[in-house]
């Protein structure tokens, strides 16, 4: 009798075990009759203490997205429905190897385009892996910080419209439901400007999750967290998020990395107050000690610097407004004006080929030169400044051109490869130290020259770069030619767009240069100028690069590399001298000058050796190439910017 008694009730167990686990309706029916609430459970968790357990309701189970799943589905482990339960030893329920099991069906069917909801469920179990709620809780390492169900009650867990009351009601409940572990951080949130406006019943706040990646969330000290943040913000304050990425702060954002000021540095994190409120960190009172945070020696002009100034609110900021009007302004008649000039010039060369006509031609051994000799146009200073200025120049552009356009496509590659905005800011600084350093030997060689010959130099005169009347008068003659109303012009020693190229710096150094010291020493700068001077100093930093950069890698190259007399390159900034019979061509005026003078025989000097021209013009093919490749570069992050 004990025998068929202990066999019934295997007997029993079993069928019971088979019903469970087939997710018999009938058995899932008599697990709610204890589990629906009506009753008070509790169970003994891994530390000991005893914990209610969460009711299933019937009628929320029905709407869920896990509906058609019996209990034993996922709580194998459950062999009876009587409690206490025995257990199989079967590992408890499994979020992550339940929708694995599906996913490799779905993809053995051929279902992967039908059901990538699946799929997306892995990638985000992927991304918890390596968040930190899946690592070891300090207070008990047996268990991690939070499980799948800690957020997610898989009993009610339904997928929910993009918009609509319930995806509203969801991100009301959502700051309640992560602060039931963090405590401390729904204080803060609940008396800021978000949780008020949440406690409103008004579901358009940011919420817990849009600031943290919910399934990858990850300590707030990281970079890719402070990054996210960052870029959650920008997602609801889409104006102030324009504004944002013109500053230094947010280009350096763009690109990718974290250690210059995000949104939370300057208007906290969860205690985020609006900027007229006292309490914000932002507020007239509380600016200069946020600013301090990181200018540790900042003053009070610190304040009125705008991170978020537009040059479309005049009333607001008028210094913005009048600075960026003035910069367009140059940069449309400067191109203007050499790029139709450009244009003209090479429309004129290509119809006097088709039509046979000829330069006139030198007959320069009728003249008496010996074989083998040029006219020397720059000397070996001229020339080792001009490379140094050119291959500065160039690794400026690189460099301040990969923060303007951090926007772009190529922008983070390009700084990667530069070791990062740190060490590419430290680039930067060392090409403007020989840039200007370069500008300030010349000028300091001037003024010797100058004071040497004060009493024989002439101000207009033919060695003289000071434009002057005949300076006017060849650009008329030379639009004439353009236009086929006149003959070719012939010049002195100097052109005018050689003058122009001459004085171009002065004008770009100064404003370049003194912004970009503003800039680089922002605290010693405020103690003398208001904040707002940086709003200013980046406006015109940045597009008088970009007008000096466009104009050299397209109308200098032009005009010496690129028009058909000259194409592919003309290497006499390299190696200092040219042929007779083109200098006859370029500079006439000068020419018969020195040959009615007889001083032509003192400016001649050995042609350069075949290697040396060899080098030459391996070296200016190589610095062509690079401003090009850089024109291209600056050309897409400019019709990015503008949203082409």
């Amino acid at each position: 009798m004990k025998m068929l008694t202990r066999v019934l009730a295997l007997f029993a167990a079993a069928f019971l075990s088979v019903g469970v686990h087939a997710a018999d309706p009938a058995a899932s029916a008599g697990c709610l009759s204890c589990h629906d609430g009506s009753k008070k459970l509790q169970t003994t968790g891994a530390d000991g203490k005893k914990r209610d357990l969460r009711p299933v309701h019937k009628s929320a189970m029905a709407k869920s997205t896990h509906t058609y799943l019996g209990c034993s589905d996922c709580h194998k482990d459950v062999v009876d429905q009587q409690a206490p339960h025995q257990k199989t030893g079967e590992p408890k329920p499994d979020c992550v190897g339940c929708h694995q099991g599906l996913w490799d069906k779905v993809k053995k069917e051929g279902r992967e385009k039908s059901r990538p909801d699946i799929g997306l469920v892995l990638e985000q179990a992927e991304r918890y892996k390596q968040s930190v709620h899946s690592r070891p809780n300090t207070d008990d390492p047996t268990q991690v910080n939070a499980t799948c169900v800690a957020c997610h009650d898989p009993h009610t867990f339904a997928r929910l419209p993009a918009k609509g009351p319930e995806r509203n009601a969801w991100r009301l409940g959502v700051p309640a439901a992560c602060g039931s572990c963090h405590d401390v951080q729904l204080e803060e949130f609940a008396g800021s400007v978000h949780g008020e406006t949440i406690a409103e019943g008004k579901a358009r706040a940011a919420i817990c999750s849009d600031c943290h990646n919910p399934h990858g969330v990850d300590r707030t000290s990281t970079e890719a967290a402070k990054l996210h943040t960052t870029k959650a913000c920008m997602g609801c304050h889409a104006d102030n998020a324009k504004s944002y990425t013109d500053t230094y702060h947010g280009k350096i954002t763009a690109l990718g990395y974290a250690h210059t000021a995000q949104c939370f540095n300057c208007h906290n994190n969860h205690d985020v107050q609006s900027p007229d409120d006292e309490r914000s960190k932002v507020h007239m009172d509380n600016r200069l000690k946020t600013c301090q945070k990181c200018h540790k020696e900042a003053t009070a002009n610190f304040v009125s610097f705008q991170p978020h100034a537009t040059a479309s609110d005049f009333k607001r900021y008028p210094h913005v407004w009048l600075s960026t009007k003035m910069m367009i302004g140059l940069l449309l008649g400067t191109f203007a004006f050499f790029w139709i000039h450009l244009l003209l010039w090479l429309y004129r060369e290509i119809q006097d080929r088709r039509q046979g006509k000829t330069r006139p031609h030198v007959n320069v051994a009728a003249l008496g030169i010996p074989p083998g000799k040029e006219v020397r146009r720059f000397g070996p200073w001229w020339r080792l400044g001009h490379l140094l200025f050119a291959i500065s120049l160039m690794v400026l552009t690189l460099t301040g051109m990969t923060i303007m356009y951090a926007g772009s496509d190529w922008a983070p590659v390009v700084v990667r490869m530069l070791g990062g905005p740190v060490i590419a800011g430290i680039i930067h600084r060392t090409a403007a130290v020989v840039f200007a350093s370069i500008f300030v030997i010349h000028l300091v060689f001037i003024a010797g020259y100058l004071l040497r010959n004060w009493r024989t130099f002439q101000i207009f005169g033919p060695n003289s770069l000071i434009p002057g009347i005949q300076d006017l008068k060849d650009v008329i003659a030379m639009f004439k030619w353009f236009l086929g109303r006149g003959p070719r012009p012939v010049f002195e020693r100097w052109t005018y767009w050689e003058k122009f190229d001459y004085w171009a710096p002065f004008w770009g150094v100064t404003i370049v240069g003194a912004s970009g010291f503003m800039m680089w020493f922002p605290e010693l700068t405020a103690r003398f100028l208001p904040g707002w001077v940086f709003n200013v100093a980046a406006i015109m930093h940045g597009e008088e690069a970009f007008l000096a950069a466009v104009f050299l890698f397209t109308v200098h190259f032009f005009n010496n590399h690129f028009r058909p007399d000259k194409f592919p390159f003309d290497p006499v900034m390299f190696t200092g001298s040219m042929p007779v019979e083109e200098f006859a061509r370029e500079h006439g005026v000068q020419y018969r000058r020195l040959l009615e003078s007889g001083e032509l025989k003192n400016h001649l000097v050995d042609a350069p050796s075949r290697p040396f021209t060899l080098a030459s013009h391996a070296l200016g093919f190589f610095l062509i190439a690079c401003g090009l490749g850089l024109l291209v570069l600056i050309g897409n992050g400019f019709m990015r910017s503008m949203g082409w």
